[in-house]
């Protein structure tokens, strides 16, 4: 295996691929029938399809947009996410859909072909990619929904849902559990409902009366999301995440989190006893990165702060970025201007 990344050049992330390679050698000396095969290579042709399409596009600020595809677009809600993504965009974020009718179609109509992305899925019954995205070298089409949501999460730093039926729930409800047990980083989600509706505001009742109040999930899961009814209140929580808060990763038992202006020692003993609950001792701020932390892509130039996080407690995690966000030594908060 080592022989076959020598012929075709490969110097970099080589123990990752033998771990591919092996696993594709135990594939074909194990019991595996032919359909698991053929799922396992077009799951992996898929996954390898859209990571190439995003690769250049790392950098750019995503929001995923979830939503029906029965939606008119004479419905408000059409609307809403269509200027959402427009508002978006003027601050240089693109928009990622899942590239079909309805909420998919106006999150890409609203963001423009520049800022848009579509992972489209492939059905009986439907569904072609809308015109928005149809033409466009920045869509996938994928045979699963597996790799279809990996992608649409995957990529993205925010979350805008909007009502829809059991597959918008299904990826709600799914975003909300990788956020819930740390397997996806903290991004902001926007559960995004018209001034007078009803629909985000009835599941949030199911949540509170009967998952919350059989002490199902934690309170501060809360945490993890936020209900808007307002384009602007959708963007200004989207883009306000990253106010100060910037990034993080773990380095062993430490949780270095990166933000864009350096706290104050008092903020710093501030925040380690608001937070001693979920940090074990005082949270510490850096002036350099930590050794593991050095390659260029981990922005060595930004302050962080280093603390040992219980690794269980995500929504008070969210808590905590929200905290980052307000304090006095934080940027401005941005100025969500509204559409003309």
């Amino acid at each position: 295996m080592i022989g076959l990344l020598d012929s075709v050049g490969v110097s970099s992330n080589r123990d990752q691929l033998l771990e591919l390679l092996s696993t594709v050698v135990r594939l074909a000396t194990d019991s595996s029938d032919r359909l698991d095969l053929k799922i396992a290579a077009a799951a992996l042709r898929e996954m390898a399809e859209g990571f190439e399409v995003f690769a250049p596009f790392r950098h750019i600020r995503k929001v995923t947009m979830f939503g029906s595809a029965r939606t008119l677009p004479s419905d408000p809600l059409y609307a809403e996410a269509r200027d959402l993504a427009a508002l978006l965009a003027a601050h240089g974020w693109s928009t990622v859909t899942g590239a079909g009718p309805g909420i998919m179609a106006a999150g890409l109509e609203g963001a423009g072909l520049e800022h848009s992305f579509g992972i489209n899925i492939r059905l009986p019954f439907e569904q072609e990619a809308n015109q928005f995205i149809a033409s466009d070298p920045k869509l996938v089409s994928m045979k699963y929904f597996f790799t279809r949501k990996l992608l649409l999460i995957k990529e993205s730093w925010g979350y805008a849902v909007l009502p829809g039926g059991f597959g918008t729930l299904d990826e709600a409800f799914e975003l909300l559990t990788l956020l819930q047990t740390g397997k996806a980083e903290p991004a902001p989600v926007v559960l995004l409902e018209l001034p007078d509706g009803s629909y985000w505001r009835g599941w949030q009742r199911f949540v509170d009366e009967e998952v919350g109040a059989r002490q199902l999930i934690n309170p501060v899961d809360h945490s993890l999301y936020r209900i808007a009814d307002s384009v602007e209140e959708a963007a200004a929580e989207i883009v306000g995440f990253y106010r100060n808060y910037h990034s993080l990763r773990w380095v062993g038992d430490t949780l270095v989190v990166r933000v864009q202006a350096r706290p104050s020692m008092d903020e710093a003993t501030m925040l380690s006893a608001e937070f001693a609950d979920v940090v074990a001792g005082d949270i510490r701020l850096l002036d350099r990165p930590l050794h593991a932390e050095k390659r260029a892509e981990e922005f060595p130039d930004l302050p962080r702060l280093a603390m040992r996080f219980d690794r269980m407690s995500y929504g008070r995690l969210r808590q905590l970025i929200d905290a980052l966000n307000t304090l006095p030594s934080a940027p401005p908060a941005p100025v969500i201007t509204p559409l003309g």
